[in-house]
Order: C-alpha cells, then sequence, then structure tokens
C-alpha cells in the first residue's frame, strides 16, 4: 500500500489497501470523510496514510461504505474504534455487516480470473454490530455529496457522487480493471468493466445500476478495483459497458438472482456444479501417482547401479587375486 494518499479530483484522494480502493474525501484536518476500509490488517497503514494528508492525530468525521465485502469492510471496525467514530452503510446492507445474515455465496463457477483466485481468499466475515449506522440520500455533514442505490453486486450495495464537477465512487458497481483476465490484472490496464463476478450475485440488478450510474454522466470514476480514470474516454466506456453488459452465461446467479430484504437472504438459487475441485483431485492423485512411480523407478535405478558398482569391485579383487 502507497501511505502517500493521490488526488484525483478536489478534495478526493486515492488509496489502494490490499486488493481494493479506499476513498479520502474532504479538504480540512478535521472535515474529512472515509470511503470504505481496505482488508482485514490494514487499520495501521491506512491511518498513517491520513496522517500524511490531514496531520499527526487527524481522523475522519466517519467511515462510510459502499458495501461490507471483507476486501472493502476489513479494517473498520479496527479504524473505527481508534479514532472513536461511526460507520455508516445503506439499511440493506446492514443484515450481512451485523452478524444478522451471511452474504449470498461467492461464486468460483462464473468463470474468469477473479473467480479461480477468490478460491484462495481468505473472506473473512465483517462484523460492525454496534457500531454501524443507516446511510440516508446524502454524506453527512458533507454538503454536495449524493447517495445512490446501486444493487446487484451486494443487496445494499452504494455509490457516491458529486453533481458539481461529476465525481463518482463507485464502489463495485463496476471496475476500471478487468478481472476476468489474468493479464489485465498483471498489468492494471484502465478498463472499465463489469463488477467483480465472484461475488455479484444479482446480474440483472447490477446491469441496472451500471445504466444508472452511465445516466449520471460521472467525468471522475473512482471505483473499489482498478486506477481512477478521469479522462474523456472513461464515461464513453461506463455508456459502452450500460449498453453491452456482460452477464455470464453460466455460474449460479447467471440465470437466476439471490433474493434479499432488510433481514438479509430470503432466497438463493441452487448451487451449480463446479467441476474444478474434481479435476484439482485428479491432477493431485495423478501427480501423487507420478511421484511414487519415479520413486519406484530412481530406486530400481540405485538398486542396479549399486549391484553393478559391487560386481565390478568383486571382479576387480578376483583379478588382483
Amino acid at each position: 500500500m502507497n501511505p502517500h494518499a493521490q488526488e484525483i479530483a478536489p478534495g478526493v484522494y486515492y488509496l489502494s489497501a490490499g486488493i481494493a480502493n479506499l476513498y479520502l474525501v474532504g479538504e480540512e484536518a478535521t472535515r474529512f470523510v472515509m470511503i470504505d476500509a481496505g482488508m482485514h490488517g490494514y487499520a495501521d497503514t491506512i491511518r498513517k496514510a491520513v496522517e500524511n494528508r490531514f496531520g499527526a492525530g487527524a481522523a475522519p468525521l466517519y467511515i462510510a461504505l459502499t458495501h461490507g465485502h471483507f476486501d472493502h469492510a476489513g479494517s473498520a471496525a479496527a479504524l473505527a474504534k481508534q479514532w472513536h467514530i461511526p460507520i455508516y452503510a445503506h439499511r440493506m446492507e446492514l443484515p450481512y455487516i451485523t452478524g444478522k445474515s451471511n452474504y449470498p455465496p461467492p461464486d468460483p463457477t462464473v468463470g474468469g480470473a477473479m473467480s479461480l483466485l477468490g478460491r484462495f481468499f481468505p473472506n473473512r466475515k465483517v462484523n460492525l454490530n454496534g457500531m454501524v449506522q443507516t446511510l440516508g440520500d446524502s454524506l453527512p455533514a458533507m454538503g454536495g455529496w449524493q447517495v445512490h442505490y446501486t444493487p446487484g453486486h451486494t443487496p445494499g450495495h452504494v455509490s457516491f457522487f458529486r453533481p458539481s464537477d461529476r465525481t463518482l465512487i463507485a464502489g463495485d458497481a463496476f471496475t476500471t480493471v478487468d478481472l476476468d483476465s489474468f493479464g489485465s490484472m498483471a498489468t492494471k490496464k484502465q478498463e472499465v468493466s463489469r463488477p467483480p463476478a465472484y461475488f455479484t450475485c444479482d446480474w440483472q440488478r447490477a446491469h441496472q445500476s451500471v445504466e444508472h450510474l452511465s445516466d449520471l454522466a460521472p467525468r471522475v470514476l473512482a471505483p473499489g478495483h482498478g486506477i481512477p480514470m478521469s479522462s474523456a474516454e472513461a464515461g464513453e466506456q461506463l455508456r459502452a459497458l450500460a449498453e453491452q453488459f456482460p452477464i455470464p452465461e453460466k455460474g449460479r446467479y447467471a440465470n437466476e438472482p439471490a433474493r434479499a430484504d432488510e433481514n438479509g437472504i430470503t432466497y438463493l438459487p441452487p448451487a451449480v456444479s463446479d467441476p474444478l475441485p474434481k479435476v484439482a483431485a485428479g491432477i493431485g492423485v495423478a501427480a501423487a501417482a507420478a511421484g511414487v512411480t519415479a520413486a519406484l523407478v530412481a530406486r530400481s535405478r540405485k538398486v542396479k547401479r549399486e549391484r553393478k558398482e559391487r560386481e565390478e569391485q568383486e571382479a576387480q579383487k578376483n583379478e588382483a587375486a
């Protein structure tokens, strides 16, 4: 993590903590907020980055979450306790960050690079019970910022928009890196792309949310994953994504979404067959068998070599005698 925040719009600063981004909004050391809070274990690093930007002892008024996945809210509790500040989230997100309900299970069958890597994520639960408050239609004490309900990736996902300069903090409503491509992830190529497929549980609403955000005509795109974009091409790419949104052809939620209410999940579509564990197990068995075979061959060769050496020694002794 780079401990120095980068300004991407007036009074909007970008940090990357782990695999996800977070943002500081505000110009004054006594009047700024944090959007999202990175992964578990980043609290001290984030606090130092905040002090690098706003001075020793500086703390935000509160933390506002786009959603509660572990990579966006993992350090929220630790930071809120250190700073003695509240946390805000949409009412539809509260069940999943207060221990009332689990998120819909991630979908490793949807395909793509992140879905493969996601099998190895720690995916720790976030419990902010007693620390989180309900977010309204605007950011408290931060005039000019709107809260837009953008579900799909999660049931209570939100994005933050400032109409005065059309700055959009989008969470995981979309990304600016193609998380389905190992190459794009490695090079961090800027490209407006669909939300992280591994965790998206309602693709129709995710599409509708992208359409809604595109209608805002943002000029600065600040996502949860990928480097922020502020070129004229950024808005064009977002419009293109809204017009040709790539809903997966396969996966648990491809044809039927998870459903939820204010208490949490009410329905999950059936899990689909996941061949990878079986394939991996088969590969493991084959590898083990190959290893055993190689060991037996090596042992046989060693025995033959030692026998030949003994025979040669015996022959040499007989000649000497």
